[in-house]
C-alpha cells in the first residue's frame, strides 16, 4: 500500500512540475515579449553600426512587429470575449422563441377575428357557417392537424411539414371513409341540379346559362376567372359548387403584398427548421389522396399582380403531360417528409381547379393577357332573379367520371367544319381591321369548351359566341377605342352576315357596349 502512495506522490509531483513548466514558460514568453528594456539594450548594441540603410530597415521592421503584436492582442481579446459571452446567444434564442409563441397566439386571435367577420358576411348570404364563430367562441390553440380528421393523439409538431404529415395520417387511418359516388349523372343534369341545389339549400340564385359556362369551362381549362361588380355572387358561386360536390372549396384571400410563389406554397423557416405551410399547399397536397373534384378560390386575385405570384402555376398547368406537372417545394428531402412529396417535389393533381374572382376598379391591377389567355373569364354583372327550386341534395361525384363526361363530349360534339371555317374568317377579319389575332391556345380552348357547353344543354353557336366574346373581343379594350369606333358597326354587320341576325348576341352586345365607352 505504501508503494502505491509513493508512486502516486511522485506521479502528481511530475504532472505538477510539467504544468508549472508550461505556465512558467508561458509567463516567461509573455514577459519576454513585452520586455522593452531588453529591446532597448539590443538596439543600443547595434545602432552604431546601422548606417542609413540599416536605420530604414530597422524602422520598417519595428513597425511590422508592432502591427503583429497589436493584431495578436486584438484577436486574443476577441477570443476571450467570445468565451465570456458564449451563453448570451442561447438566452437571446430563448427570448426569441418566447416572442414567437406570443406572436403565434396573437396571429391566432387575429385570424379568429377575421374568420368571425367573414362568417357573419357569409351568414348574411344564407350560407352555412361554423356556429362557434357566430356564438363568439374562440377556437382552441392551433394543432396543425388535418381539419377533416382532427385526431388529437397524433403529434405533428415534430415534423417540418406538420400539416402535410397530418394529412398522411388522416387518410391512412380509419377516420377516412371513401364516399359513394354518383357515376350516372350527365353534364346537363349536373348543371340543373347544381342550380336547384344552390337555390334550395343555400339561397343563391344563378342563371342557368352562367352555370353552363362555368361547368363547361371546367372541361376546357384549369383556371377560371369570375369577374364583375361586387355583390353578384362570384365567390359564392365557387363556394356553392364545393358544397354541391361535398368537397368544400378553399377560399384563399389574395393580399396586396403578394409578390412571388412563396405566398401560395409557403417557405422553409431556417430559424425554426419548419416549413411554413399555407392552406393552398395543404389543399393541393391532400388532393392527391381523394377522387373528388375541388376548387381553390383566389379571392380578389388582382389585388396583387397575378403574373407575379401565380406565374409558376400558369406554366405548370400548361404542360401537356399531366405526370410532368410537378412543383418543387424544397430542394432537399428529409426522411420524415410527407409521403406524397417525392424528392422535394409535389404533383399537381388534375382534380383541382383554380377560380379567381376579380373586381375591376381603381384599387386593383389590370390582369395581363398572359393570364387571360390561359383562363376562361365569366362575367357576372347582375344578380339572377329568385325562382322556386325543388329541394335538391348534394352529390359525390368522381373526378374521373366528370373528366370522362368532358372527354366524351369533345368526341361527340366536335365543332362543325362550317363553324370552324367561319371562325377562321372572323380571325382574318379581325386581323385586317383591328390588327388582333388569336393563337393556337385560344383555338384549342374553343374546341374544348364548345362541345362541353353543348353537353351541358347549350347550342354550338352560343358556345362559339361566348368564347369569341370573352377570349377575343375582350382584347379590343387594349386598343385605341376612338380609332376603332367606326369599325364597330361594320364588324357587327359582318357577324350578322356570317352567322345570322339572331345569333352571336353576346358579341354584338359587347361591341355596342365598347362603342358607347368612346
Amino acid at each position: 500500500m505504501n508503494a502505491f502512495f509513493n508512486y502516486f506522490y511522485e506521479l502528481m509531483i511530475w504532472i505538477g512540475s510539467c504544468i508549472w513548466l508550461v505556465i512558467s514558460a508561458i509567463g516567461k514568453a509573455v514577459y519576454g515579449l513585452f520586455n522593452f528594456g531588453y529591446y532597448k539594450e539590443l538596439l543600443d548594441s547595434y545602432k552604431e553600426k546601422f548606417g542609413v540603410g540599416g536605420w530604414v530597415m530597422a524602422i520598417i521592421a519595428h513597425i511590422l512587429i508592432a502591427i503583429i503584436i497589436v493584431m495578436a492582442c486584438y484577436l486574443l481579446a476577441r477570443f476571450i470575449k467570445k468565451i465570456a459571452t458564449f451563453k448570451l446567444p442561447v438566452k437571446e434564442n430563448e427570448e426569441l422563441k418566447d416572442e414567437l409563441v406570443k406572436l403565434k397566439h396573437d396571429m391566432l386571435k387575429l385570424q379568429y377575428e377575421k374568420d368571425k367577420i367573414l362568417a357573419m358576411q357569409v351568414s348574411n348570404l344564407g350560407l352555412e357557417v361554423d356556429k362557434r364563430l357566430l356564438d363568439g367562441k374562440e377556437p382552441e390553440e392551433e394543432t396543425d392537424n388535418n381539419e377533416a380528421g382532427n385526431e388529437e393523439e397524433f403529434d405533428s409538431s415534430q415534423y417540418r411539414f406538420g400539416r402535410l404529415v397530418s394529412v398522411d395520417h388522416y387518410f391512412s387511418s380509419q377516420s377516412y371513409q371513401k364516399p359513394l359516388y354518383n357515376d350516372d349523372i350527365n353534364l346537363e343534369d349536373l348543371c340543373k341540379d347544381f342550380r336547384n341545389f344552390a337555390a334550395s339549400q343555400l339561397g343563391l340564385y344563378y342563371d342557368l346559362d352562367i352555370l353552363k359556362y362555368f361547368i363547361a369551362s371546367l372541361g376546357a381549362t384549369k383556371l377560371i376567372i369570375l369577374q364583375g361588380i361586387s355583390g353578384t355572387g362570384k365567390t359564392s358561386l365557387a363556394y356553392a359548387f364545393g358544397q354541391f360536390v361535398k368537397n368544400p372549396s378553399v377560399i384563399c384571400p389574395v393580399q396586396p403584398a403578394w409578390r412571388d410563389r412563396s405566398e401560395l406554397f409557403g417557405y422553409f423557416n431556417e430559424f425554426t427548421k419548419k416549413f411554413n405551410e399555407t392552406e393552398f399547399l395543404k389543399t393541393i397536397y391532400e388532393a392527391n389522396y381523394y377522387e373528388d373534384p375541388r376548387l381553390i378560390v383566389l379571392d380578389e386575385m388582382n389585388i396583387a399582380r397575378v403574373e407575379y405570384y401565380f406565374a409558376e402555376m400558369l406554366s405548370i398547368l400548361e404542360m401537356p403531360r399531366i405526370e410532368d406537372r410537378m412543383v418543387e417545394i424544397v430542394s432537399s428531402e428529409w426522411p420524415d417528409d410527407p409521403k406524397k412529396l417525392k424528392q422535394g417535389k409535389l404533383f399537381i393533381s388534375p382534380n383541382v381547379w383554380y377560380v379567381g374572382t376579380i373586381n375591376n376598379d381603381d384599387s386593383t391591377f389590370a390582369v395581363s393577357d398572359k393570364v387571360y389567355d390561359r383562363a376562361i373569364p365569366i362575367d357576372l354583372d347582375a344578380k339572377a332573379n329568385r325562382f322556386d327550386a325543388p329541394d335538391t341534395a348534394p352529390l359525390n361525384i368522381r373526378y374521373d367520371h366528370l373528366n370522362g363526361m368532358f372527354e366524351k363530349a369533345k368526341q361527340e360534339y366536335v365543332i362543325s367544319q362550317e363553324n370552324l371555317a367561319k371562325l377562321e374568317e372572323v380571325d382574318n377579319y379581325i386581323i385586317k381591321h383591328f390588327r388582333i389575332t388569336f393563337g393556337n391556345r385560344i383555338l384549342k380552348q374553343i374546341k374544348d369548351f364548345v362541345p362541353c357547353y353543348v353537353a351541358c344543354g347549350g347550342s354550338e353557336i352560343n358556345g362559339i359566341d361566348f368564347m369569341l366574346c370573352v377570349k377575343i373581343l375582350r382584347k379590343f379594350q387594349s386598343l385605341n377605342l376612338g380609332y376603332i369606333r367606326d369599325e364597330m358597326d361594320g364588324f357587327i354587320a359582318y357577324l350578322n352576315e356570317l352567322f345570322g341576325y339572331d345569333n352571336m348576341k353576346l358579341s354584338k352586345e359587347y361591341l355596342l357596349r365598347i362603342k358607347k365607352l368612346v
